[in-house]
């Protein structure tokens, strides 16, 4: 079992459609969108869901009227100010940390686990799909790519599935760490420009950290020939194997304002030419090339 995980540094860069259309070409394969505080390739993929799991990702402290004492010790140590002057919490200054609930002198304060979102599995047109949606302004978000990701693996175990193609959260922080432990290979979408470079050479640095194989492909490429340039021989000095390049092409456009991928859209533009010439190449290589074993112990 194999897993591809796709990656950018920032949102916006064709992580999504550039999965989605993955999904056409990967065979025995399942889908997982880890990208939780903004989830959209249910958008293209139009799943089917089969079952919805509650998320509880943190805690809410609650003042108990008929314990409390009134001492005042809660709004000293709480730091968020959360605490009123008529000893009630504010639900959104509360952090969730606990400190007023473990030095409350009258023990008079609960601390129930929050509902921070949920997670789902899904059917689509490609094959079983796993995926959540974080509630607004909800934290934890790392514990539910883990969790996510986890169900994932069990489910390619159990449908003798070959590979997980994931579709990464943006940036290098705690939800992109929880999407590439364990993975096989991260897909490194690149867009020519200055801030597109440094994002693709902040992912490649957490990869190299975690000692997992980079690729990058590189999509507009044609907009600025020269930072495509300056892409590749970053990728050449770090030993990044670059798959290939994508044109600026308005077929990625108009697939997803019909709720379709690429293939799905128009098979014979130009932007398919070019993706499943990428999708040849990261199949050729010998970390994606056959499958392995899944350590079960992990899962």
């Amino acid at each position: 079992m194999r897993e591809l995980v796709i990656l950018s540094g920032k949102g916006g860069t064709g992580k999504t459609t550039i999965t989605a259309a993955f999904a056409s070409l990967a065979k025995n394969m399942i889908l997982c969108d880890t990208d939780v505080d903004a989830a959209d390739l249910h958008l293209i993929m139009k799943p089917d869901f089969r079952q919805t799991m509650e998320f509880k990702g943190g805690h809410e402290a609650i003042i108990n009227p008929d314990l409390c004492i009134q001492c005042g010790r809660c709004i000293e140590v709480c730091r968020f100010g959360a605490v009123k002057d008529n000893f009630e919490i504010d639900p959104i200054d509360c952090e969730g940390c606990g400190v007023c609930v473990s030095l409350c002198p009258a023990e008079a304060i609960d601390f129930p686990e929050t509902l921070s979102g949920h997670w789902y599995i899904s059917d689509t047109r490609f094959g079983p799909m796993v995926h959540a949606r974080l509630g607004i302004a909800q934290e934890n978000s790392g514990k539910l790519v883990s969790l996510i990701r986890n169900e994932a693996k069990q489910l390619a175990v159990k449908n003798h599935l070959d590979m997980i193609l994931t579709d990464g959260p943006p940036g290098i922080g705690c939800p992109v760490i929880a999407a590439i432990g364990q993975a096989t290979a991260i897909l490194i979408v690149a867009e020519p420009t200055v801030s597109g470079i440094h994002d693709m050479e902040r992912v490649e640095q957490l990869s190299r950290h975690f000692n997992i194989p980079a690729m990058v492909c590189i999509n507009k490429y044609d907009l600025n020939p020269e930072q495509t340039q300056k892409i590749e021989d970053i990728a050449q000095r770090t030993g990044v194997t670059v798959v290939g390049r994508i044109s600026f092409d308005q077929t990625f456009t108009q697939a997803m304002i019909q709720e379709k991928n690429i293939f799905e859209y128009d098979k014979n533009s130009q932007a398919c030419k070019e993706v499943r010439k990428i999708w040849d190449n990261i199949m050729s290589l010998p970390a994606l090339s056959s499958p392995v074993t899944p350590i079960l112990k992990h899962l």
